[in-house]
């Protein structure tokens, strides 16, 4: 069984994510989305509502792609992470080349300790580039219109932090 790793804080969980993972589930059998316990970000979503909004969103992604799909909190280096859910591949988005060096710098440090890891990089679809979750957030907390950069229940959510 192929099993891969999509990390990252999402928080929130975005159309961008939701397109990586869609992608991402027809590289492996199983995708675990690894939703990073990371404290010094100080995220708006508490784990328990991140990993909500990702389940809530990929329950129907993983019937449409056949593939199991995964949420998985974890706290500790993501190679050890990769390690703890089997995943042969860690999959990372890329939207631009400021995106590239920083991973870069991490698959060199991961295949360091474990070269039996491999990461793949995706591309985020053209449409999606631009969406980061903290230009969401920032967006929302200021009354705009995130329609185009969230699922709608995401969107609710954050309306609802925000109100």
């Amino acid at each position: 069984m192929r099993i891969g790793l999509y990390p990252g804080t999402f928080d929130p969980i975005t159309l961008g994510h939701l397109d990586i993972i869609r992608r991402a589930s027809a590289l492996v059998d199983r995708l675990v989305i690894g939703i990073a316990i990371n404290r010094d970000k100080g995220p708006l979503f508490s784990l328990e509502e991140r990993v909500a909004m990702v389940e809530a969103q990929c329950a129907e992604l993983a019937t449409q792609c056949g593939t199991e799909i995964v949420a998985h909190p974890f706290e500790n280096l993501l190679i050890d992470c990769a390690r703890d859910v089997g995943a042969q591949i860690i999959i990372r988005g890329l939207r631009a080349v400021a995106d590239f060096e920083y991973e870069y710098q991490m698959v060199g440090m991961n295949r360091a300790m474990d070269d039996t890891v491999e990461t793949v990089f995706l591309m985020a679809e053209a449409r999606h580039q631009a969406i980061a979750s903290k230009l969401v957030k920032e967006i929302a907390r200021l009354g705009g219109d995130i329609s185009a950069f969230v699922p709608q229940g995401v969107k609710e959510a954050l309306l609802a932090k925000f109100a």
